[in-house]
């Protein structure tokens, strides 16, 4: 008796469905961002800041994922930019496809910088591949400083750590050297970032080398 064993890469089809948003992107000229976390570690705040520093400097588009509401595309749509939300309905990631059927709707052509917000989520989104420039996962110092060792994938295939929130660093138990030292222990490779988007402490530098690297990249 012989077992024919048949492959086949469950991810193939977002992944070429990712080249093709990759190209369009490309084509464009646009620096895509790929930003994820856990729920609640502050993306939508960090993105506010990011769009009201930008603001009359660089063209931003936004599109949201979320498993049930449009309250964070409510909060971007403030900011006067173009603004897309996905409702996955209980789906915890974002894939290529959704985020290509969004663009559709966005002004790509007078687009500088297109920000993706995934879905609040550090496991799932670290397999899927959006078509995006960088990965930038940001984590709070409210959740501990071995978050990176919890969850290694989603840090491993990162580019940009941020970790948000240092204004409680007085009040809790959170090591920042530490949490540095996991997160470059699982990758060597991440840009690293200590801010506060609530208070914008750390925040201009963060900003200036996202206008930077965008420009570089474009």
């Amino acid at each position: 008796m012989s077992v024919i064993t048949v492959e086949r890469k469950i991810l193939q089809k977002n992944d070429e469905v990712a080249a093709e948003n990759r190209a369009r992107f490309k084509e464009n000229r646009l620096f895509t961002l790929n930003l994820v976390s856990s729920p609640g570690s502050g993306k939508t705040t960090l993105l506010e800041r990011i769009l009201e520093i930008l603001a009359g400097q660089v063209r931003i588009s936004v599109v949201e994922g979320d498993v049930q509401t449009d309250n964070d595309a409510q909060r971007i749509a403030k900011y006067n930019v173009p603004v897309v939300q996905i409702i996955t309905n209980g789906a915890c990631h974002l894939e290529a496809k959704l985020v290509q059927d969004a663009v559709a709707s966005l002004p790509l052509e007078h687009t500088d910088i297109l920000v993706i917000e995934n879905v609040g989520n550090l496991v799932c989104p670290a397999s899927y591949d959006l078509g995006e420039d960088l990965k930038v996962v940001l984590f709070s110092t409210a959740e501990g400083d071995d978050k990176p060792l919890k969850y290694p994938k989603m840090f491993r295939v990162a580019d940009v750590c941020i970790i948000n929130k240092i204004d409680l660093l007085p009040y809790i138990e959170f090591d920042m050297a530490k949490a540095r030292e996991n997160a470059l222990n699982i990758n060597p490779g991440l840009t690293i970032f200590e801010v506060s988007a609530k208070t914008g402490e750390g925040i201009d530098e963060w900003i200036e080398w996202l206008r930077k690297e965008a420009q570089r990249r474009r």
